[in-house]
């Protein structure tokens, strides 16, 4: 277990907040215990299960009739086919959540070495291979997208200003345009991030 008295806290209103937030904490995380990963599974279940039974053939024959499927029609082999195609959805999902972690992190000073431990311990060249994109030069001015919340946001930078500015589509089709105003990409993430929770739809939040 790491100490983590020693990590800063400042509020976000404090003038090192932003300082603090784009140092890297070592290490990053801890080792999810066995029973967080039965955690897991049982929320990725229900997400997964509410997904297979609205398009599941059998459900829809029940709804139509007015009746709720029972329980342990969850067994029969057309809903667990059901079931298989949202865990389709579910790890797409998942792999554009990653796509944006990869990125923000990337961008923010992390390096392949480091990806590739995060995610189950790749090696560093297939954590390159996977997110191409996610670690690049302090100078580029490349702009990648982030997925959150059910919306999107571009993060860029302006050469002239030396500063960062995103354009953002949240998950109720409002958009927005910053202003180069920010002093870093982490400062940037962090505004088109608020914006993204403050339009997603209800139920639609997604964890930082």
């Amino acid at each position: 277990m790491s100490d983590v008295s020693v990590v800063p806290t400042p509020d976000r209103n404090d003038e090192n907040f932003w300082a603090a937030a784009s140092v890297l904490v070592e290490p990053p995380w801890s080792e999810p215990a066995q029973g967080d990963a039965f955690t897991m599974d049982e929320s990725v279940y229900e997400a997964v299960r509410a997904l297979a039974e609205g398009i599941s053939t059998r459900a829809s024959a029940y709804r139509a009739a007015g009746k709720t499927l029972d329980p342990v029609l969850m067994a029969a082999p057309d809903v667990q086919l059901a079931l298989l195609r949202a865990l389709y959805e579910a790890k797409q999902s998942v792999e554009r959540l990653a796509d944006s972690a990869a990125t923000v992190a990337g961008r923010g000073g992390a390096n392949y070495a480091q990806l590739g431990a995060a995610w189950g311990g790749i090696k560093r060249q297939s954590a390159r291979l996977k997110w191409p994109h996610a670690v690049v030069k302090k100078s580029t001015s490349e702009s990648i997208p982030l997925h959150y919340a059910g919306g999107t946001a571009m993060v860029h930078h302006d050469a002239d200003s030396d500063a960062w500015w995103y354009t953002a589509t949240a998950a109720d089709h409002q958009d927005t345009e910053s202003e180069p105003v920010h002093r870093t990409y982490a400062e940037a993430i962090a505004g088109a991030t608020e914006y993204l929770l403050a339009h997603s739809l209800p139920g639609r939040q997604s964890p930082a």
